[in-house]
C-alpha cells in the first residue's frame, strides 16, 4: 500500500503580453487590453509524491491566487500518511477542516490525487471516470467588456468577436459584460450579438453578479428570452447565492438560469437546485472539491433527471466532462480580440487551452494518458519558481 510522504507546493510567475487591469484587483472580471503592457500572472503547481517514489501532480487554472495557494498550505499536512486511493475519505476530512472558509484550497489537492492513482495504477482519470465522450464541442466565453479603446469596448466589439468566433469552429458564444450594470447597454449587446450571429448558434450571458437589483436581472432576462439565449448566467448583486431571488426570477423566464459557480460543494448546491434556486447547476473541479466533488455535483443533477455544466477549463475540468451524459459544452474561458487566454505555458504534450488552437470541428480532445494525461514543463515552473514549501 502506497502512502503520501511528501507535498511540494510551487507557485510561479509568467508575463502575458496585451492585457491590463481597468481596476486595481486582478480578478478576471477586471482584464482590459492594453496594447503593449505586460500582465505577470501567477498559478501554483502541487505535487503530491508517495513512499515507493510515485508523484501525483496538478497546475492550477483559475484558482492560481494567493488565497487558494494559503488554503492549500493549511490543508497539505492533512494528507501526509495516507493512503491516496482513499479520496473519499480524504475528501470528508477536507471539507469538514474547512467547513468555515470558502474551500478553494481543496480542489488543487484532490485533482492531484487522481493524477498519482492514475499513475499508480498506469490507467487514466478518463477510464477512471467510466469515460461517455472523446472530445468535447467548445464554447467561446469572453473576457468583459472595457470601457478604454480597444478589446471588448462596444456592443459592435461583442459582435464582430462573436462572428469572427463562429467562423473559427466554436459551438457558442459566451458573454461578460461590462461592470457598471447598466442594463440597457447589456440589452443592446446581447440583442446585437444575437442579430449578427442568426439564430443557429448557441448565445449564453454571465453578468458576473454586476446588474443591482433583481428587477435589472429580470429585464435582462426578457431580452434574453426575446434573443432565445441559451442560458442566463449570474445575472445580479445577490452574489449568486439567493436561491429564492433566483426562484422567483426563474417564474418569469424562459431562458434557463445557471446559477450556484459560488456556492461551494455537492449539500449546497443541492439545497439550492431542490428549493428552486436553478435550472441547471454549475460545478467546477478546483472551486468545487475537486474532481471527486465536481463528480459528485453532477451525479445528483444526474439523479434528479436535470443538467450540470462545468466551468472555466482545463484538464480536469475536460475529463469530468466526458464522464458526464447530462451536459453541454466545454468553456474556453476567457478570451477577446488580441487577448490570449490566461493559462499557464507550463504544457509539454501539446494540451492548449488557446482559442488559436481550437481543432476545426470545434471539438477539444480529452486527455487518455496516465493520470490526468498531461505532462508539465517542471524547468518552466522552477525558473520561475516565487516560493516553494515542501511538507
Amino acid at each position: 500500500m502506497s502512502k503520501i510522504k511528501r507535498i511540494t507546493l510551487t507557485e510561479f510567475q509568467f508575463t502575458v503580453p496585451d492585457i491590463g487591469l481597468e481596476q486595481a484587483a486582478a480578478g478576471v472580471g477586471n482584464m482590459a487590453y492594453v496594447k503593449g503592457a505586460e500582465f505577470p500572472a501567477k498559478r501554483f503547481a502541487v505535487r503530491v509524491t508517495t513512499d515507493d517514489d510515485c508523484t501525483g501532480s496538478y497546475v492550477t487554472h483559475w484558482v492560481g491566487t494567493p488565497a487558494s495557494f494559503a488554503q492549500v498550505q493549511m490543508l497539505a499536512p492533512i494528507l501526509l500518511g495516507r493512503n491516496p486511493e482513499h479520496r473519499e475519505q480524504i475528501y470528508d476530512d477536507l471539507k469538514r477542516e474547512l467547513r468555515a472558509y470558502d474551500h478553494m484550497g481543496h480542489g488543487p489537492l484532490d485533482i492531484a490525487l487522481w493524477d498519482l492513482c492514475g499513475k499508480l495504477k498506469n490507467t487514466s482519470v478518463k477510464s477512471m471516470l467510466g469515460g461517455y465522450r472523446d472530445t468535447l464541442p467548445t464554447y467561446a466565453s469572453t473576457y468583459h467588456g472595457q470601457e478604454s479603446p480597444g478589446g471588448l469596448c462596444s456592443p459592435e466589439a461583442f459582435a464582430d468577436f462573436a462572428e469572427a468566433c463562429k467562423s473559427n469552429g466554436f459551438h457558442g458564444f459566451k458573454i461578460h459584460g461590462w461592470n457598471d450594470g447598466n442594463v440597457a447597454r447589456e440589452i443592446e449587446n446581447l440583442l446585437g450579438v444575437r442579430k449578427r450571429v442568426g439564430d443557429d448558434w448557441r448565445l449564453m450571458i454571465d453578468p458576473a453578479c454586476q446588474l443591482r437589483t433583481w428587477t435589472d436581472a429580470l429585464t435582462v432576462g426578457q431580452a434574453c428570452d426575446d434573443a432565445k439565449y441559451f442560458w442566463y448566467e449570474d445575472p445580479y448583486r445577490d452574489a449568486a447565492v439567493s436561491a429564492y431571488g433566483h426562484q422567483r426570477l426563474r417564474e418569469q423566464l424562459k431562458t434557463p438560469l445557471l446559477i450556484s459557480e459560488h456556492v461551494r460543494g455537492l449539500e449546497q448546491k443541492a439545497a439550492f437546485m431542490i428549493n428552486g434556486g436553478c435550472d441547471m447547476i454549475h460545478a467546477d473541479p478546483e472551486y468545487d472539491m475537486g474532481i471527486t466533488g465536481a463528480m459528485k455535483i453532477a451525479h445528483f443533477c444526474e439523479g434528479l433527471g436535470l443538467d450540470v455544466q462545468f466551468h472555466a477549463c482545463g484538464p480536469a475540468h475536460r475529463l469530468c466532462t466526458s464522464a458526464v451524459r447530462n451536459t453541454h459544452l466545454y468553456e474556453m474561458a476567457l478570451m477577446g480580440p488580441g487577448m490570449q487566454n490566461i493559462v499557464a505555458p507550463v504544457y509539454t504534450c501539446g494540451y492548449s487551452d488557446q482559442p488559436a488552437d481550437l481543432p476545426a470541428n470545434g471539438c477539444v480532445p480529452v486527455p487518455d494518458g496516465p493520470g490526468l494525461g498531461v505532462s508539465y514543463d517542471w524547468d518552466f515552473i522552477e525558473t520561475n519558481k516565487t516560493q516553494e514549501l515542501i511538507l
